[in-house]
This record gives structure tokens, sequence and C-alpha cells, in this order.
């Protein structure tokens, strides 16, 4: 049913008014997630735009308003976010909650590594790995007090949505998740290691957000856990990658990714439906732990993502590393 509803799901009509309800998008400066930002606010909600630039940040808020943000729209602020480092994650974490009394939406991952050099600049991660997966972990876990205390609330529907991406089930079913060494994996004996990186760390976050969603509902705490895939979007990044590329191969890359490729406004409606549409609540028992694709149709993942053993697996390894660290998170 709740598949069927959600294929014709249109944010302008089918989110419900989100005045009162605070929000975190990560990355929401550009692509998906400055999208994801426009349809909250529009709908009322007051939306924090976590980036690491002001500058990019402020742009992204006027373009915002120049775009049709105005009276009766919900409010946009910049929080100050980089998920390179675990410390200034917390940091962006606990300033946020020195701010505000709720957290109603949190979407992670907009702000993400795709094909980047195998290098390790804070605490011996990969960089892949460290703001793709752990920085998400990290922010995630900062957070889980004024998400549960929000959950609390009467009339409250807490959501946490991690922006994913359908590569998670091309990652080598050889991975391992008991160490250090493990997340570390360089994948040089594989045809693209890149992109082997890229969906390692994607299946990483998927499995964060099952265990997550597992650990909470254990605990009793009505949060929806839920990743969502964008699909093939036409964002600011895919024209930087096709201007990349070359004066022969770029007109052809820009082509494609303008004919093929859906806009970022389209692009974000998996992740706006699982964050606001009431359909994922109405049907907890389906959607929990749900990974969505455009247009927000559950679909499948690694089979990776769902051994139970496995999941446990990984957040204890990512404990114990952060731990080494010296980067202490609460526990359930």
């Amino acid at each position: 049913m709740g598949a069927f509803l959600s294929r014709s799901f249109d944010p302008a009509t089918d989110i419900p008014d989100l005045k009162g309800k605070v929000a975190i998008v990560t990355g929401g400066n550009a692509g998906v997630g400055f999208a994801v930002v426009q349809h909250l606010a529009r709908h009322g909600a007051k939306v924090y735009m976590a980036a690491r630039s002001e500058p990019k940040a402020q742009a992204a808020i006027a373009r915002l308003h120049e775009q049709g943000l105005g009276p009766g729209n919900g409010e946009v602020v910049w929080l100050n976010l980089d998920l390179a480092d675990p410390r200034t994650t917390i940091k962006a974490a606990k300033g946020f909650m020195e701010k505000e009394e709720r957290l109603d939406i949190l979407i992670v991952n907009n702000a993400a590594l795709l094909l980047v050099p195998y290098k390790k600049t804070h605490d011996g991660i990969q960089d892949v790995v460290m703001v793709n997966y752990v920085g998400t972990y990290v922010f995630t876990r900062t957070l889980l007090p004024i998400l549960k205390r929000t959950a609390q609330k009467p009339g409250s529907d807490v959501r946490i949505v991690a922006v994913n991406a359908e590569g998670n089930k091309l990652c080598p079913h050889d991975v391992k998740f008991s160490s250090l060494e493990d997340l570390n994996r360089d994948f040089t004996d594989t045809s693209f290691p890149q992109f082997m990186r890229y969906t390692f760390s994607k299946l990483m976050q998927l499995k964060f957000i099952k265990e997550l969603q597992r650990r909470l509902e254990q605990d009793g705490v009505p949060i929806l856990c839920m990743a969502t895939c964008p699909g093939a979007v036409n964002t600011e990044g895919v024209q930087t990658y096709a201007r990349s590329v070359g004066p022969i191969l770029s007109p052809l890359y820009a082509f494609i990714a303008n004919l093929a490729f859906a806009s970022p406004m389209k692009g974000a409606y998996s992740t706006v439906f699982a964050a606001a549409s009431p359909i994922p609540r109405e049907l907890t028992e389906e959607y929990k732990g749900a990974f969505l694709k455009n247009p927000a149709k559950k679909t499948s993942v690694s089979p990776l993502a769902e051994d139970p053993e496995k999941l446990k697996e990984l957040w204890k390894t990512t404990e114990r590393i952060l731990s080494e660290a010296g980067v202490q998170l609460e526990g359930f």
C-alpha cells in the first residue's frame, strides 16, 4: 500500500504543515540537499543548513529567498559542520543542542565524498569513510539525546534519514568490519578502487541506519530511520565533473546529464518523502529501516546490510576506533 501511495508523491501537496518543527540537513547548500531544504522550509519548518563554508551557505540561503522563501514559510539557518573530523562534528551537534529544544527531522549525508584519492586526514581513517560514514555516525549519535526528547513530546514524529545510493549493492561481498584495517581497505585489487571505496562507505552508512533503527526500537523509542537513493540527479557536482573530463568528453557528459538526469528538486523527492510524508508513520512496520528510491519506492539493498551480526559488528568496531582516538559518545 505504501509503495502504491508513494508513486504519485508530490511535495507541494503531500507534505503537511511543518510549522513548529526543526530540521537539520547536512550539505544543504547545494544539489539535492539544497532542494530538500527548500521543500521543508516552504512548508514551514525551521531548517538548519549544515555546511562547512559560511559564505557558500549564506549564498544558498539568499538563493532560497530569491526562489520563493518568504513570509509564511519557514526559516533557514546556517550550522557550521565539517564531517571530516569527529571532534568538530561533535562540536557542531552540541552547538545546535544549545540553541534548540527539539529536533524533528535529521537528514544526513547530502554532504558526501565520491571519487576521491585514497587519503587519511584524521585519526588514521580514510577520508571517504570518515566523511560518508564515521561523520554521519558521530553527528547522529551526538544528536540522539535531543532526538529522543523530541520523540517523547505529544504529537511528535521524529525521523532520521540518510541519503544513500544503490551503489551499496555493488560493494564487494568479501568486505569485513572488525578492525580499522578493514575500514581502511583501499580496493586496489579491484578495477575501480575509488568507486569501490565510495560504495563501501555507503554500505557502512546503510548498515548504521539499520542497526540504529533496531536499537531505538529495542529501547521503545518511536523514531523512524530510513535511507534513500535520489537516483541520477543533475547537480552542480555532476556538472563540475562533466567539465573536468576534458574538451572531448565534457560536452557528451554534460549532454547526458542535461537530457537524462532528474533535476535536484525531483531528486529530493525520496528524501522529502522519508522525512515528512505521513505515509511512513502510518505504515511504520513497512518503512522502519527501509531503503527508498525515487519516487519514494522501497527497494532492495546489499545482503551485507541485512545481516544482524554484521550490523552489530560494524557498530562495535566504530565505537572502539573512536574510543581509541579519544572520541567518546553516549551509549544507549
